[in-house]
C-alpha cells in the first residue's frame, strides 16, 4: 500500500473520529498514532508518542496562551468589559443602529485583553442585548451584532489564533499580532458600516438612543483609561521590541490582576474562579496542539502536503487563483468544523503550497484568521451564534443566523481587501522589525 493512500485513509479515518464527536485533540493523535505505526514501525511509534506530549508541555512560547486568557479573566472580573461598552455608547450610542455600533467597539477593545472570540460574545452580549432590548432593537440586528463582533475576539492581538499559526509554522508570534491591528480596525470599521446602511434602509430596527451630556461622556472615558493603559504597554511594547509576546502576555496579566485590586473586585473566590477558567483554556489548547504534534509527522511520512504542491504547481494557475481556490475550500470547512480544528487540520498540508506560491506566511496568517472567524458564525456549526442563543433565550435560532449574513458579507468583503492590498496586514510587522 502506497504511502499516500495511506494518509488518504489517515485523513477519512480522522474526519470519521471528529463526527463520531470525538475531541480534536485526541482524534488527531490516534489518527497521527496510528498512520505513523502502519508507516515506520511500532518502536519508532511509541518513541513519537513518549517525546511529543513532552516536548509540548515544555514548549515556552506556549506560556502566552495561559497568560493572556488569565489577562482576559481578570479583565472580565474587573468590570472593565462594561467600561468598554459606556465608553462606545457614550460616543455612538446617539447614533441610528448606536447601540449595534457600540457592542462592536465593546467587542473590539475587549479582544484586545482576551483574545477569545466566545469570552467577548459572552462577555459583551450579556450587558449589550438587554440595553438593545430594552431600545426595542430588532432581535436581528442585536443579536448578529453581538455573534459578529464577539468573532474579533481571535483578530485583534492578543489572538490565541495567530498563537496557535505561530507554533504550527514556526513564524513570529510577535508579527502575527501586529499583523492583525490593522485588519481588526478593518473588520470592526466594516461592521460598523453594515450597521449603518441596514439602519439607514430601515430605522425601525436599530432607533438612536438618547445623546448622553459631555459629563457622562467625560466620565466614561475616564473610567476606561486604565484597560487602555494596558492595551498600549502590552501591543506598543512588543511593537517597540521593549519585551517579548510572552513577557508582555505576563505583565498585562499582573497590570490586570492590579487593576483588579484596586477596583475593590478582588477576593478567594474571584481569583479561584479566574484561575480555573484559564486552566480549562488552556488544557483544551494542550490537547489540539499535542494531537497535531502527532498527526503531523504521519502526514509527513505520507509525502501529501509535497504531492498537492507538485500537482498545484503542473497546473499552471495563477497563485492568487488558487489562493481564491484555498480560501473557498475553508469557507466550506467552516460550515461543519469548528475554527481551530481547521487550523491543526489544515495547515501541514495548506501552508508548503502557500509558500511554494510565494505568498508571505505573515499575510497569510491575517486572512486565515479572517476565515476562521467567519466559521464562528457559519451555520450550521456557528459557535457563537450558540453562545447568543444561550443568552437571548427569547430569539429564536433561524432569527440569529439571519441577522449575522450581513456581517459575514462584511467579512467577505474584508478577506477582499487583505487579499488586494496584503500591506493592511504587513505595514506593521515590517517597520517593526
Amino acid at each position: 500500500m502506497s504511502s499516500i493512500l495511506v494518509g488518504v485513509l489517515g485523513l477519512i479515518g480522522l474526519f470519521i473520529l471528529i463526527f463520531l464527536r470525538v475531541p480534536i485533540g485526541i482524534a488527531l493523535g490516534i489518527a497521527g498514532a496510528l498512520g505513523y505505526w502502519s508507516l515506520t514501525d511500532l518502536e519508532r511509534m511509541l518513541a513519537l508518542l513518549g517525546s511529543i506530549p513532552f516536548d509540548v508541555s515544555y514548549n515556552y512560547d506556549l506560556s502566552i496562551i495561559a497568560l493572556f486568557v488569565l489577562m482576559g479573566n481578570f479583565a472580565m472580573v474587573s468590570g472593565m468589559s462594561r467600561d468598554l461598552y459606556d465608553v462606545a455608547r457614550s460616543l455612538v450610542g446617539h447614533w441610528r443602529g448606536g447601540l449595534a455600533s457600540s457592542t462592536v467597539v465593546g467587542c473590539a477593545g475587549f479582544a484586545a485583553v482576551s483574545g477569545s472570540s466566545l469570552a467577548s460574545a459572552v462577555t459583551m452580549g450579556r450587558i449589550a442585548l438587554p440595553e438593545m432590548e430594552r431600545y426595542a432593537y430588532h432581535p436581528r440586528l442585536a443579536t448578529g451584532c453581538v455573534a459578529a463582533g464577539g468573532t474579533l475576539g481571535i483578530l485583534i492581538p492578543p489572538s490565541t489564533g495567530f498563537i496557535i499559526y505561530a507554533i504550527l509554522t514556526e513564524e513570529s508570534i510577535g508579527k502575527l499580532f501586529l499583523a492583525g491591528v490593522l485588519p481588526g480596525i478593518l473588520l470592526t470599521a466594516l461592521f460598523i458600516t453594515t450597521i449603518s446602511v441596514l439602519t439607514r434602509f430601515n430605522p425601525e430596527i436599530g432607533p438612536a438612543a438618547p445623546r448622553l451630556p459631555w459629563s457622562d461622556r467625560l466620565r466614561a472615558l475616564l473610567r476606561s483609561y486604565a484597560l487602555v493603559g494596558i492595551v498600549f504597554v502590552v501591543i506598543g511594547g512588543i511593537y517597540a521590541g521593549v519585551f517579548t509576546p510572552v513577557e508582555a502576555a505576563a505583565i498585562g496579566s499582573f497590570l490586570t490582576f492590579v487593576l483588579l485590586i484596586v477596583r475593590g473586585k478582588f477576593s478567594l473566590s474571584t481569583l479561584k474562579f479566574c484561575i480555573m477558567e484559564t486552566i480549562k483554556t488552556f488544557a483544551f489548547v494542550y490537547l489540539i496542539v499535542i494531537g497535531a504534534f502527532l498527526f503531523n509527522p504521519f502526514l509527513a511520512l505520507t509525502q501529501i502536503p509535497a504531492e498537492l504542491a507538485y500537482y498545484v504547481g503542473t497546473l499552471n494557475l495563477r497563485p492568487v487563483i488558487v489562493l481564491i481556490l484555498i480560501v473557498m475550500g475553508y469557507i466550506i470547512l467552516g460550515t461543519f468544523l469548528e475554527g481551530f480544528s481547521m487550523l491543526v487540520l489544515t495547515i501541514p498540508i495548506v501552508f508548503p503550497l502557500i509558500l511554494k506560491l510565494g505568498f508571505d506566511p505573515i499575510w497569510f496568517g491575517a486572512l486565515l484568521v479572517i476565515i476562521l472567524e467567519m466559521s464562528l458564525i457559519s451555520p450550521p456549526l456557528g459557535l457563537n451564534v450558540f453562545v447568543v442563543k444561550g443568552i437571548s433565550n427569547n430569539v429564536p435560532m433561524n432569527e440569529i443566523f439571519k441577522g449575522i449574513i450581513p456581517f459575514w458579507i462584511a467579512m467577505i468583503v474584508c478577506a477582499a481587501l487583505l487579499i488586494a492590498f496584503p500591506q493592511i496586514a504587513l505595514i506593521l510587522p515590517e517597520t517593526m522589525f
